[in-house]
């Protein structure tokens, strides 16, 4: 038995229910699965060194998995000239030198990848992260149960109990946005942000959820801290996750926290990959 999970709480595992939001509000709360055939995605210029591409204006399993695919095949295609790709939820921003490729050429090979059969050639990773929720760490957790008629304890079970994908990083270096949030522990975030918080925060904002990485300004709802450093700029690679990762939460005591952390910064991975 790990470290983590001797520090563990049982927790009590919340079912999912599926649903589909447009991405100015929030994302769905289903597992991602297979893809399913869909219609091409546009491919847009974006400036004289980019091309974004479109899968849809929602996020679905689908949608997130043919993102994840053409990721995958541009990194084993290894084109000439293609700098980086940047995933988000339904769209993949790939940078190439205009010297090297033509913007002509890069289209029509991202159209023929885009067009072909294609499965993720990389296994899917699956971390247990630890998490001290409430107490000094959860910032937001009286509130958010408040307003979703639960207990303090029955937010913490079903936020523990759920399945997540990292779906994109954004905001702050490494701040992880993950799918899978239950849809009955959904909540807007905050009408005030707060200037800055500490490094490592879970957090919940609308029906996403999300591992804080460094300290920064943030309007969610912050409901514990990970021990982690999910993002060192010192070290590479620089993030602990990538996209694609699945995530489970492990509730571990507050006052074991201490440490966790201690162990973290002196380099110890503590995200226990459990496939």
């Amino acid at each position: 038995m790990s470290a983590i999970s001797s520090a563990s709480t049982a927790m009590a595992k919340t079912s999912v229910t599926p649903g589909q939001l447009p991405l100015s509000t929030g994302v769905h709360d289903e597992r991602w699965r297979a893809p399913q055939p869909f219609a091409l995605p546009a491919i847009k210029a974006v400036g004289d060194c980019a091309l974004l591409v479109e899968f849809g204006k929602h996020l679905t399993a689908d949608v997130g998995a043919r993102v994840l695919q053409l990721d995958d095949a541009l990194t084993r295609e290894r084109i000439p000239g293609v700098i980086e790709a940047i995933v988000a939820y339904a769209t993949l921003l790939v940078i190439f030198d205009p010297v090297a490729i033509r913007y002509e050429h890069l289209r029509e090979r991202l159209s023929e990848l885009v067009s072909a059969p294609g499965r993720r050639h990389r296994s899917t990773r699956r971390f247990r992260v630890p998490v001290a929720y409430g107490d000094a760490f959860g910032l937001d957790i009286e509130d958010a149960a408040a307003r979703l008629g639960m207990t303090q304890s029955d937010l913490i079970s079903a936020h523990a109990g759920a399945e997540y994908t990292i779906a994109m990083f954004g905001f702050l270096p490494g701040f992880a946005y993950l799918t899978g949030l239950p849809s009955h522990i959904a909540l807007p975030r905050r009408a005030t942000p707060r200037a800055r918080i500490f490094s490592g925060s879970i957090a919940i904002g609308g029906a996403q959820t999300a591992i804080g990485s460094i300290e920064g300004p943030s309007g969610w709802n912050v409901i514990g801290r990970t021990p982690l450093r999910t993002f060192d700029a010192a070290r590479f690679p620089a993030s602990i996750f990538e996209p694609g990762d699945e995530i489970r939460f492990e509730a571990i005591p507050v006052d074991c926290f201490d440490d966790l952390a201690a162990r973290a910064n002196a380099g110890e991975v503590l995200a226990e990959r459990i496939a």
